[in-house]
């Protein structure tokens, strides 16, 4: 049993966010706005966010060279030389040739949601009979339909895909936000009241 008040556990929860609560829904207001935005703009995000992974494949290799020297005469130099060499070349590659990357991306994405669904539906089998395994199955079944359609439209569907899911991904976290900087904002009103 806990002895702890409801404005200590409130303030545990949001801490100085009940105070400034505005700014997190501007930021999840933006994020909204930003993910609309690269709804419809999916192919130039694809690109944009390629070229992003391919500058962070470079900064990666160039650091661990970089560690590799500064830390000379450890048993695995050669692997991490490899390695770093090998991060510097992939991020080249993704810079020159964005469209190949995505294509790659794209279809290990496909396969990989098809796998987890594979894993799902096995879950799901091993669970028959306990509550919520319906779910577990009816998720594997999506997954797997879900994987199908992006590989019956790959190659096509990786100019788009790519960038829909950074979208996507920036509109869902920006309702999270919205909605956690009005739950901030009621929890100060409440504590004022």
């Amino acid at each position: 049993m806990t002895t702890e008040t409801i404005p200590a556990a409130r303030a545990r929860v949001f801490g100085a966010l009940e105070r400034n609560w505005g700014w997190l829904l501007a930021l999840g207001i933006v994020f909204i706005v930003l993910g609309t935005i690269g709804i419809g703009m999916a192919v130039v995000l694809t690109i944009a966010s390629l070229f992003v992974f391919g500058v962070l494949l470079i900064a990666a290799g160039v650091l661990q060279l970089f560690e590799v020297f500064k830390n000379s005469g450890w048993k695995s130099t050669l692997w991490h030389v490899l390695l770093g060499v090998l991060y510097i070349l992939g991020g080249i590659e993704v810079l020159n040739n964005p469209v190949l990357a995505s294509k790659v991306l794209t279809f290990v994405l496909a396969v990989t949601v098809v796998a987890i669904g594979i894993v799902r539906i096995v879950l799901a089998l091993q669970h028959r009979g306990s509550a919520g395994w319906v779910f577990t199955l009816l998720g594997g079944i999506i997954s797997i339909v879900l994987g199908a359609l992006i590989y019956a439209s790959w190659p096509v569907s990786a100019l788009w895909l790519i960038g829909m899911y950074v979208a996507v991904d920036l509109i869902v976290s920006g309702w999270s936000y919205v909605l956690l900087a009005l739950a901030a904002r009621r929890a100060a009103r409440t504590a004022a009241a």
